[in-house]
């Protein structure tokens, strides 16, 4: 993914953010006079307008623990009144931005479970993705959080496929696949050094099925190429190398593989009743 890209993708993130925390903000004006901004939380029973306008002065303050904590008492000494539904999304929001994921999370999901037909139901699914997407790790680790983040934008994108939050959510998604992928070539090239290369196609085989829009493809390509060889099934191995030269025909990946069969007197060519044809045209 470039750069420019991820600066787009960031921009995205933070417009969206901005959008839907002003017009909570707009709509919750009414509770804005005559309450006090002490930093201290109480438990005692409150009217709802104190509480949640309490809520929002840390929230204004950047004080995001204690906003949460604020909102959550909306929730729990008011559950029937307008605002506990609101506050419950801020909640969510205020863990969010102080990386309480797993908090954001939950509140968010109930949300979602005693709201679904809300206006801003979209929002806290694009909340909950985000969380999971947040805490991708690296290639090296555990792709759990990664997974979860795919199903989470995958979901977003099919209840509300004309949202502004879908569209992010789509270029976040290519951003996943990717990431995925990436880790499947890291244990795919494992295998490989370790002369097990069975297993290793199956990991280069799963990035050509599962990930062929990603950046991973090139290379997986001409990985099968090498295992293929190496294994003595040339077919397999000039096919690849023909789908690899036809759609990355300038890639340094191609060059490679086209040097390693005519070091045995190969040339690249499609067989059309390989499954690496069939995978590829399926989806293209």
């Amino acid at each position: 993914m470039s750069e420019a890209k991820l600066m787009s993708l960031s921009f995205q993130h933070s417009r969206l953010r901005s959008a839907f925390f002003g017009a909570l903000i707009v709509t919750s004006l009414v509770f804005v006079a005559g309450c006090s901004s002490d930093d201290s939380i109480g438990y005692e029973e409150r009217p709802v307008e104190q509480i949640y306008n309490h809520a929002m002065d840390f929230l204004h303050d950047e004080k995001y623990q204690k906003a949460a904590q604020e909102f959550d008492e909306v929730e729990r000494q008011h559950p029937y009144s307008i605002w506990a539904r609101r506050a419950t999304l801020m909640s969510a929001y205020s863990n969010y931005m102080v990386n309480s994921y797993d908090d954001a999370i939950l509140t968010a999901q109930r949300y979602i479970a005693l709201h679904p037909g809300s206006n801003e139901t979209a929002y806290a699914y694009y909340l909950v993705a985000l969380c999971y997407y947040e805490q991708i790790s690296d290639v090296g680790r555990d792709q759990k959080m990664t997974e979860d983040a795919m199903a989470s934008l995958t979901t977003l994108i099919q209840r509300y496929p004309q949202s502004e939050y879908a569209r992010d959510a789509r270029l976040k998604l290519d951003l996943t696949r990717d990431h995925l992928a990436g880790k499947e070539m890291e244990i795919g090239r494992y295998y490989e050094k370790k002369h097990d290369y069975i297993a290793a196609l199956g990991r280069f085989r799963t990035v050509l099925e599962k990930y062929q829009t990603t950046t991973h493809v090139p290379e997986a390509l001409h990985r099968l190429v090498e295992v293929y060889l190496m294994l003595g099934i040339k077919q397999e191995a000039q096919t690849a190398a023909a789908i690899l030269g036809y759609n990355y025909p300038g890639s340094d990946w191609y060059q490679d593989s086209y040097g390693l069969l005519a070091g045995q007197g190969l040339k690249p060519e499609e067989n059309k009743d390989s499954w690496i044809s069939k995978a590829w045209h399926t989806v293209f």
